[in-house]
């Protein structure tokens, strides 16, 4: 009818989820840094994994509430299942978009709402954000000058702030941060629990959400900080991991993942090729 006014545009409810185990001062950090964001979280959720250590609190006007998971026989930290645990706790709180960052992320001003505009415009794709890795000694101090230190990293998409990109290959998905919506979500049905320990569950959910009907995009806006920490290349104390999760991935998807570093531990003598793949020499 001519004069009516469109009725407002119903706003996007967004909840952080974050997976813990250890790593105190750096999610202390990242708490810190999305208190500082232009677009506060509606909901952040701690999933600490066999950690009572982490407590829920409030930082800077942002509160974190935090979902305890045990950890299993073997030790080795439920990922997959944790992640599942803290999407099932902001969606069932009334989130539209679900955004995970790695605990060693920090967020930068723009990306909670970058990623919010994202998932509302296109709700069938599954967000990424570009990734910094800081040097060691900057972080937490440096949490109103990130940009300064804006340096993606160079084997992922990085748009320019405010543009969107689709159409994004799923062996680049990575689970240090990222958006997706509450349908998008729901179509690709979480993670695979079946993946325990480091390695290679990412890598199936990307490849799970292209199934599911899910494109992949790139948010140029969404800009994350990796906090430094020692690194072993390639990672032989997660051998056993990857060679575990390795199997499950190429039993679901016809192929191995992960083959950087596979073949780097073959060099070392470590693992072996066979007819269906690698083992453990």
């Amino acid at each position: 009818m001519p004069g009516t006014t469109p009725a407002p545009e119903t706003p996007v409810r967004v909840g952080v989820v974050t997976v813990a185990h250890g790593r105190h001062d750096h999610l202390h950090h990242q708490h810190r840094a999305l208190a500082r964001s232009d677009r506060l979280p509606d909901d952040y959720v701690v999933v600490a994994m066999g950690d009572p250590e982490i407590t829920s609190r409030e930082v800077d006007g942002l509160a974190a509430r935090v979902l305890p998971v045990g950890l299993p026989p073997d030790g080795r930290l439920p990922l997959a299942t944790a992640r599942n645990h803290g999407a099932r706790a902001v969606l069932e709180a009334g989130a539209d978009v679900v955004v995970f960052l790695d605990v060693d992320c920090l967020a930068g001003r723009e990306l909670v709402a970058a990623y919010a505009d994202a998932a509302r415009r296109e709700p069938g794709v599954l967000w990424s954000g570009p990734v910094t890795y800081l040097p060691p000694g900057r972080g937490g101090a440096d949490l109103d000058r990130l940009d300064d230190l804006d340096d993606p990293h160079p084997a992922r998409p990085a748009p320019a702030r405010g543009e969107l990109v689709t159409g994004g290959d799923p062996d680049l998905f990575w689970s240090l941060s990222f958006a997706v919506s509450a349908d998008g979500w729901a179509r690709v049905g979480g993670f695979c629990e079946d993946y325990t320990g480091y390695g290679g569950e990412d890598t199936d959910f990307g490849r799970s959400a292209v199934a599911a009907g899910l494109d992949l995009g790139w948010v140029g806006a969404a800009r994350a900080y990796h906090q430094h920490h020692p690194v072993e290349s390639p990672p032989v104390r997660h051998l056993d991991d990857i060679l575990r999760n390795g199997a499950l991935f190429h039993q679901r998807w016809g192929e191995w993942p992960m083959r950087g570093w596979l073949l780097a531990f073959e060099e070392q003598g470590l693992v072996r090729r066979t007819a269906d793949g690698w083992e453990r020499t």
